[in-house]
């Protein structure tokens, strides 16, 4: 694509992240390959203090292996999976690392995963990848979808990971894209991804993440509308239990004029110590003219004892837009609506559970791949069950 990113450009050698002024707006935030230029992370930064940094020290500061790992993929015309050597690769097309970490891990990885679509597939496309291992390790994966083409990607992460990884979309004109990734990873795994898109004109991006595993998992799309009529639409489902941390930093940049975007995540909480954190950052730009954007944010409390954080925040800098607006909620279990199914003859744990499925579901919906959506409503049904016999 000839149209340049709109993200910051790398830092000269000579300069740092301002580190004593809080960066007050999402648009602001420092970026770099070089993780020298960010200072250390001692976990009270704006950026920081709602995640377990002791947990993320590893990759923040630690060695990491760069080097490829086993993927599964669907053979296709028109889609191509193959690896790359870092250095012969062009990296940064749709954004650069925003945090230490993520820089920790762009410095260290010398094998990027190259994902190329072209043309149109009827039948959703897969990438799985299985068993990383215990090893802290760095990964690299660019999605370059060509002008005009349509597709269903969904990449399933499955077994033990300690992982930091950067994903980067670049979605070219007219084309139209789902990205789907279902985190169904082990008890104890670390995963930290930091995915960027950049949409090109009249192209359509639709992100969904479903996350039901882990014991710290953290994914943060940002997705730049650089050309005109380009759309974005970010949805996510997750579900908490005692030993999870999940955390969704949502930001979506109106740079484009008469571009559109939705952002819906839904989470539910259940059993002490369940943490999730959503913040979601939508700015209009001054030359966004005719935007329509909104998100929302809903977590449901299913016990006692957890905890959600749910930040939206919306920056305009035109007055010519077509709408913006956003919502957050966090309630607990409504006992209206187990009341009305129990009086159906639907014993309470089931009661409980459909009252779950229904909140969630709307999101598993959206997937463009119905024995995947299949899969998750079973997985999402004996999570529920598990947790509840837990506690």
């Amino acid at each position: 694509m000839s149209t340049p990113s709109p993200v910051t450009t790398t830092a000269d050698a000579d300069t740092v992240a301002p580190s004593v002024i809080p960066v007050q707006s999402r648009s602001e935030f420092f970026s770099s390959d070089q993780v020298a230029l960010f200072p250390a992370v001692t976990g009270r930064e704006a950026q920081w203090k709602l995640s377990p940094v002791e947990k993320l020290r590893p990759l923040i500061d630690g060695a990491l292996d760069g080097r490829r790992y086993p993927v599964e993929s669907t053979q296709s015309t028109g889609f191509g999976v193959e690896w790359n050597s870092t250095p012969l690769v062009k990296r940064g097309v749709a954004g650069l690392p925003e945090d230490r970490l993520t820089a920790n891990a762009w410095e260290q990885n010398q094998e990027v995963l190259l994902v190329t679509i072209e043309g149109e597939h009827p039948e959703p496309l897969r990438i799985v990848r299985d068993n990383l291992g215990d090893e802290a390790k760095s990964g690299h994966t660019i999605v370059t979808v060509k002008p005009g083409a349509k597709a269903t990607l969904v990449m399933v992460s499955k077994g033990p990971a300690t992982l930091a990884e950067t994903v980067e979309f670049d979605v070219g004109e007219g084309s139209s894209l789902q990205a789907v990734f279902v985190g169904q990873w082990d008890r104890g795994t670390i995963q930290y991804a930091s995915h960027f898109a950049q949409i090109a004109k009249d192209a359509s991006f639709t992100h969904i993440v479903v996350d039901v595993g882990g014991d710290v998992v953290i994914l943060n799309p940002s997705v730049h509308l650089v050309g005109e009529r380009s759309e974005a639409h970010l949805f996510g489902g997750y579900f908490a239990d005692a030993t999870q941390h999940q955390e969704h930093r949502v930001y979506v940049n109106h740079v484009g004029a008469q571009t559109v975007s939705r952002v819906n995540y839904k989470g539910a909480l259940h059993g002490k110590g369940a943490r999730t954190v959503w913040v979601g950052d939508v700015l209009i730009g001054p030359d966004a003219v005719g935007t329509d954007s909104y998100e929302q944010n809903r977590n449901l409390v299913l016990s006692e004892g957890t905890r959600a954080d749910s930040i939206p925040n919306l920056e305009i800098k035109t007055g010519d837009i077509k709408g913006a607006g956003h919502a957050s909620a966090t309630g607990r279990f409504d006992d209206e609506q187990l009341f009305y199914l129990q009086s159906r003859g639907i014993e309470e744990l089931e009661a409980r559970r459909l009252v779950v499925l229904g909140f969630l579901i709307e999101i598993i919906q959206k997937i463009d791949d119905t024995e995947l959506s299949g899969e998750l409503t079973i997985v999402m049904q004996e999570k529920l069950t598990q947790t509840e016999k837990a506690t």
